[in-house]
């Protein structure tokens, strides 16, 4: 049976999205390394595959720099993240989003800070819907 394309990237795809998002272009190592300060390290070759199938997806774009490669996202982090989280409400929480903010809270157990800017980012919301946004 043949494998449905995904919508969305994969944990690991996102895993290498968030590198580049954060350290722009870059070489299989260095993606690798930045993996690996985070305890997801990998294997120079699973990275390059990792990376190589992204191009083939189109997540990321590939360049020539010397004898190697330079891997740019492809894809907008904040339109990626968006699509994912709103997928996630509409599939698990049958579109509430309440319900996705509750078992949020319920389940991370956000620190005060946390909680601070989440109220403000609910009353930065309210003063746009008030002011006609």
């Amino acid at each position: 049976m043949a494998r449905t394309k995904l919508e969305h990237p994969t944990p690991a795809e996102l895993e290498a999205l968030q590198v580049l998002w954060q350290r722009g272009p870059s070489t299989v190592r260095e993606v690798m390394e930045a993996l690996e300060a985070t305890r997801k390290g990998r294997a120079y070759t699973s990275v390059m595959s990792l990376l190589n199938l992204m191009v083939d997806k189109r997540l990321v774009k590939r360049q020539p720099q010397g004898r190697a490669f330079l891997y740019i996202a492809n894809v907008e982090r904040q339109k990626t993240l968006t699509q994912m989280v709103h997928d996630l409400c509409r599939r698990a929480f049958a579109g509430s989003t309440s319900a996705l903010v509750a078992h949020m809270l319920d389940h991370n157990q956000p620190t005060k800070d946390e909680l601070r800017e989440i109220r403000q980012a609910i009353d930065g919301y309210l003063a746009g819907k008030d002011d006609g946004g």
